[in-house]
């Protein structure tokens, strides 16, 4: 936390120093704005070029032909079933992998390093020594990668929407943003998970190999949960499939869906908070 988020004693008082409305907060956006910027324009990029590109396919005769050649398997597996329509297309693409890879990558990270990482570096240490509870180190910090998240899938919305209007693509507006929605959703569960672990281990590497790992696995399980005969309770229990198996793009918003990612934060960040709170930080 910043110095000048402090609120030192004058002299001739005899209150201790008092920490302002959100130090906490303050000081991680602070510190983290120029990585912030630097995550806005990559993701801003990415949904560029990926969404202009799909009038180079032909208005998706090209995409048809192209994935009638593919196996089924494969087809299925990526999420190829609908691409030749703009919803099928942008869910393939921006909404199916790029987007949420690069949100995991940047929440999972932040997730790991903001309080274990912290600990680890020492930074948490001092600012413990000033005058905030651990609540709210703890409740500002994740706030912190919460509002960063907003901000990228924020960007992400504007730019396909933008570009979606602008290129007259048959989309509409509540689909996309049911994709953005459940976007944020799945990158926020996953990225209080890389938090949560971190907060009750101290150990970034754990964090960040527990939260990416749920991740690859709910990513497989959502793939071949309905290609092999028995396995289709996979689906069930991937945040993944959570995400997407509703074809939001296409269908519109999957309030169950949403509801278990929401739920899985919501788990994530109590019992993130509970341990943090129990833990010897020797301070």
């Amino acid at each position: 936390m910043a110095a000048d988020t402090i609120t030192a004693p004058r002299s001739g008082d005899h209150g201790a120093a008092t920490a302002g409305p959100l130090a906490v907060l303050r000081g991680v956006l602070r510190d983290r704005r120029r990585t912030l910027l630097l995550w806005s324009l990559a993701i801003a990029a990415v949904t560029a070029v990926y969404v202009s590109f799909y009038p180079a396919m032909g208005d998706g005769a090209d995409l048809s032909a192209f994935v009638e050649n593919m196996p089924e398997g494969l087809v299925s597996a990526l999420g190829y079933d609908n691409i030749a329509t703009p919803g099928g297309y942008l869910s393939s693409t921006v909404f199916g992998i790029l987007g949420p890879a690069l949100l995991l990558v940047f929440g999972i990270g932040w997730g790991g390093r903001t309080l274990a990482g912290a600990e680890e570096d020492g930074t948490l240490e001092l600012e413990l020594t000033h005058p905030v509870s651990r609540t709210q180190v703890y409740a500002e910090r994740l706030l912190g990668l919460w509002l960063g998240l907003l901000l990228l899938v924020t960007i992400v919305f504007v730019v396909a929407f933008g570009l979606v209007t602008a290129l007259d693509m048959e989309l509409a507006t509540s689909n996309l943003l049911a994709g953005t929605v459940g976007l944020f959703l799945l990158g926020l569960a996953l990225s209080t998970v890389a938090l949560a672990v971190g907060a009750a281990t101290g150990r970034r590497g754990v964090a960040v190999g527990a939260a990416a790992g749920l991740a690859v696995v709910a990513f497989v399980a959502d793939a071949i949960g309905p290609l092999v005969d028995g396995l289709g309770w996979l689906t069930d229990v991937s945040p993944w499939s959570w995400y997407l198996a509703g074809e939001p793009l296409l269908e519109g918003f999957d309030v169950t869906g949403l509801a278990l990612l929401a739920a899985l934060t919501a788990v994530a960040t109590v019992a993130g908070l509970v341990r943090y709170r129990q833990r010897d930080l020797g301070v």
